[in-house]
């Protein structure tokens, strides 16, 4: 009888190089990252219309790239709304959250959610003037920025944008950090 492997469940399958999903998303969960929420204005479809949708969407995995020119990086889940979007619109905007925003980074996490016209009635925010992205109130720093180039990674989308706002509106409080699966703060 040929002893063959039996398939996996996802969660558990191993890559040709030796690693499962598990393994790798354990590892990778040590490592802490800042959590900041990416935001769009959809044009509405009929210029006579209604004014559009403003989307947004919790993200860990955020950096800068360059100085010189302002550039930053963040990496989208392929074939999500956000990434669909940034696919067609090249402008978007940034919130740096502070640990006392943790309620926004885990409303516009939730898988399954509600629209996003609903999650954005009762936060804060002010629109940018360069992007005419929402940019959430009481956060560390705010960006503008439009897409420079689109990378395809694997599952997701690494869009690299120009930087062409930066503040920072709010001096108070620590940043909100995501580590081990969970949101935590500093100290």
């Amino acid at each position: 009888m040929l002893n063959t492997p039996s398939a996996a469940p996802p969660s558990l399958s191993v890559h040709a190089e030796g690693v499962s999903n598990d393994e790798f998303r354990a590892a990778m969960s040590r490592l802490a990252a800042g959590v900041v929420l990416v935001t769009a204005h959809e044009p509405a479809l009929d210029p006579d219309g209604p004014g559009g949708d403003d989307v947004g969407m919790t993200a860990t995995a955020f950096m800068s790239v360059s100085l010189d020119p302002p550039l930053v990086l963040v990496s989208l889940r392929e074939g999500s709304r956000m990434d669909d979007l940034l696919d067609e619109q090249p402008l978007w905007a940034v919130s740096v959250l502070s640990e006392s925003q943790r309620h926004i980074a885990g409303r516009f996490a939730m898988k399954g959610r509600i629209s996003d016209r609903l999650l954005f009635e009762d936060i804060p925010y002010v629109r940018g003037e360069a992007a005419g992205a929402p940019l959430v109130g009481g956060a560390l720093a705010t960006l503008e920025c439009r897409t420079e180039q689109r990378v395809a990674a694997g599952d997701h989308t690494l869009v690299v944008g120009r930087v062409l706002t930066a503040e920072v509106p709010s001096a108070d409080g620590g940043p909100l950090l995501h580590f081990k699966g969970r949101y935590r703060q500093l100290g």
